[in-house]
């Protein structure tokens, strides 16, 4: 009987998830277009989206209760900065760039209950010298994550946490392209930086796609992983995606004590690369 509950539970969470994911892929499908980016492909500077990478261990963020809207803009952020070798005398503080979505940029919620800032507590906690880079584009596909790229690189990046492809899916655009796109943000990144870690954050297709793209979008980032002897998370929202307490009214965006539990799968895998 415990049994059969419990199947009937998940099997509920499912459908919830896949109506979640069926109605933001039609929302994205509408003329008024995707936040997060502007029909040139800039990064969206709309309330919710990142205006640029934002680091969460220089300065502490200051928490806002403002929703974030999904009006599209069409500003292009500055570019970051950090120490350069020499200044001051010692090399520059080796980053952490998470780089992906409205998941990594936290939508919906202050930036320091975000993930990668809830990263950046326990960096600095473990008393380890790395500079957390929040790169989270609301609304961003792997194509304009493979945009903002060299704009990135500027950075001395020890670790890539790379979350991308959940709008591609979405938007039901082609796997061998995301494929491509984040084989290429991989390849030059190590290319610039070759000690440099990768964490790769998967993602699950809704089955609505059809068995054939499910299989094809899932197998991507096992397989990028093994290519690139990264770190890899299956399922960033594994015990998150469908569970109304842990995600925001749109039922895809997590929730702050979402957010905490996916901190929570980062960190053990951070801490091993880092250590």
């Amino acid at each position: 009987m415990a049994y059969e509950k419990s199947k009937t539970r998940w099997a509920a969470r499912t459908i919830h998830y896949c109506l979640a994911l069926l109605g933001a892929s039609l929302l994205l499908l509408t003329p008024i277009g995707c936040p997060g980016e502007d029909p040139k492909g800039h990064p969206s500077t709309a309330e919710g989206a990142r205006t640029g990478p934002t680091t969460t261990t220089t300065a502490s963020a200051t928490p806002t209760t403002t929703k974030p809207s999904p009006a599209i803009a069409s500003s292009k952020p500055p570019p970051p900065s950090y120490s350069r070798a020499g200044e001051r005398g010692r090399p520059p503080q080796p980053v952490i760039v998470f780089l992906g979505t409205s998941l990594t940029a936290g939508y919906g919620l202050p930036e320091d209950q975000a993930f990668p800032a809830l990263i950046g507590e326990r960096v600095r906690s473990a008393g380890l010298d790395y500079r957390v880079i929040n790169a989270g584009v609301s609304g961003d596909t792997s194509a304009g994550g493979l945009r903002r790229l060299d704009w990135l690189l500027r950075l001395p990046i020890s670790v890539l946490v790379l979350e991308l492809g959940a709008n591609d899916m979405l938007r039901g655009q082609s796997v061998e392209q995301l494929r491509s796109n984040l084989d290429a943000i991989l390849e030059r990144t190590r290319s610039a930086y070759p000690q440099v870690k990768f964490l790769i954050a998967g993602m699950r297709a809704a089955p609505n796609l059809g068995r054939d793209y499910a299989r094809r979008f899932d197998a991507v980032y096992p397989s990028l992983a093994k290519r690139y002897d990264a770190s890899l998370i299956p399922f960033l929202l594994q015990d998150v995606a469908a569970d109304r307490e842990l995600n925001q009214a749109d039922g895809i965006h997590p929730t702050a004590e979402g957010h905490a539990l996916i901190a929570e799968r980062i960190w053990t895998r951070i801490e091993t690369i880092l250590r």
